[in-house]
């Protein structure tokens, strides 16, 4: 069943957010609304200080709206994981030390987080690390670590801000392709802040693309890539057809 015939499952509407300052204050988005579908991949584009990330810490339950609301149509409250741009692992746990902590921070009794944990490491590929520290993993497995931390409570709402954006290009297009294989596996519903318009095509479902501050809704976009999808679709006149339409919103 395709997002469209499902009832939404969070509703953003006219939501504005002001941070306070001295000069009457900062408005940092204004206006937004738009829905949500369950194990929907919504991916949000927009230039520099657009307010992506204030609209995640907004959802999150991070921030506080000045105008508006956020509605989870759920009948108990959403679970939700949350992923930094950096990873913020605790330097004095393991990899797999860290996968846990969520569970451990809920009671869960040790043999049970430990087995959920293995299976997030195999699912995420990080096999042979599970013992290492944070200082000697690369910037790719950190986040890998932050990720599966993320998803070890199997979270109704997962939320990425630019998870892969202090690594380098190539890494970077690797982790994109894991994530995705890692999504169409658990279909979580996630929304991912990103600069990348490839990036956000060939992951999403759908594009929300905000104006410069205070971030608008600028425009709502459909990706009808079919799925599931692979590297070699970049590359194709469908998206960079599309990647063109993107572009041009953002800079208008």
């Amino acid at each position: 069943m395709t997002s469209a015939l499902l009832q939404p499952s969070l509703q953003v509407r006219n939501l504005s957010v002001t941070y306070p300052n001295d000069n009457g204050g900062l408005l940092a988005l204004t206006n937004l609304t738009f829905d949500v579908h369950p194990r929907e991949f919504i991916c949000i584009l927009g230039p520099s200080g657009s307010g992506k990330t204030t609209l995640l810490r907004v959802l999150a339950g991070l921030l506080p709206p000045s105008s508006g609301e956020v509605c989870f149509l759920t009948e108990q409250a959403p679970s939700i994981g949350y992923v930094f741009q950096q990873a913020n692992l605790m330097p004095w746990r393991s990899a797999i030390e860290n996968i846990m902590l969520p569970l451990e921070m809920q009671g869960v009794p040790l043999e049970n987080a430990c087995s959920r944990a293995a299976e997030l490491i195999e699912l995420t590929g990080l096999k042979g690390f599970e013992d290492s520290w944070p200082r000697d993993l690369s910037g790719g497995m950190a986040q890998r670590v932050a990720i599966a931390r993320a998803l070890i409570q199997d979270p109704d709402l997962l939320l990425l801000d630019e998870p892969f954006g202090s690594l380098d290009e190539l890494t970077r297009d690797r982790m994109g392709e894991e994530l995705l294989d890692l999504w169409q596996n658990r279909r979580s519903t996630v929304l991912m802040v990103t600069h990348s318009v490839s990036e956000a095509l060939l992951l999403s479902d759908r594009v929300l693309v905000l104006t410069p501050r205070p971030g608008r809704l600028a425009l709502d976009y459909p990706v009808t890539l079919k799925r599931p999808r692979c590297e070699e679709m970049r590359y194709t006149a469908q998206f960079g057809e599309m990647a063109k339409e993107l572009r041009a919103a953002i800079i208008e």
